[in-house]
């Protein structure tokens, strides 16, 4: 059984994958924040600003089998529009995705990519993986397409994962970073985009990312 909080058809907002076009499945639940804004200051991620919680979202729902789920997200996709490609987020996709799954997608002729937050280890088969660590959260995947690091958090800085991580790209994405262009002034998001770009200037194996879906307005 899989618990889908919301899918849709969109372009990928940041990253190496920025601007393909792809079907994004948000699965329901985290293993770093149950989703409930009481518990946000205990939680090992505090500053997630996705809602993963229940299946009430577009296109949601529950699937009882990895065919009837691939199946939905086949029928989001255009026909005849190019090799279909569906992202797995969340939450924290890696709670439910599994190899019956992956293996479902690409029967329904997907490239699969994932973004997880690299605590859990991922099953054979994924085409693409983004780590993106959280906090102090230990993180058991150790080889990735692309480690995406939301910057800065105080336990979870760059330097703890070159050498650790092994990926063909390297992104830090400011936190709270401005998206659309009336709240780029806010102090806070103009700082953080700030360091992060000081950062990559400083450290030319990073690449820094914005979250181009917000910049744009679009989901």
């Amino acid at each position: 059984m899989y618990r889908v909080k919301e899918a849709f058809y969109t372009l990928q907002g940041e990253g190496a994958q920025a601007g393909r076009a792809a079907v994004f499945c948000r699965f329901s639940k985290c293993n770093l924040w149950n989703g409930r804004e009481r518990d946000r200051a205990n939680a090992v991620c505090n500053f997630c600003d996705t809602d993963f919680v229940g299946t009430d979202g577009q296109n949601g729902g529950v699937f009882e089998t990895a065919e009837a789920l691939a199946a939905h997200i086949r029928a989001l996709w255009p026909e005849g529009l190019g090799k279909p490609y569906v992202v797995c987020t969340g939450g924290e996709p890696l709670l439910q995705l599994d190899t019956e799954l992956i293996a479902a997608f690409h029967d329904a002729n997907f490239e699969v990519g994932v973004e997880t937050n690299g605590t859990l280890p991922a099953p054979e088969g994924i085409d693409w993986l983004c780590v993106s660590p959280k906090a102090d959260a230990e993180v058991v995947i150790t080889r990735c397409d692309e480690l995406k690091l939301v910057y800065p958090q105080p336990l979870a800085m760059p330097e703890r994962f070159i050498g650790v991580i092994q990926a063909n790209h390297y992104f830090l994405s400011p936190m709270a970073s401005p998206s659309l262009p009336e709240q780029a002034a806010d102090p806070v998001k103009q700082s953080n985009t700030r360091k992060a770009t000081d950062y990559c200037l400083a450290n030319p194996q990073w690449r820094l990312t914005l979250q181009m879906h917000k910049i744009i307005g679009i989901d």
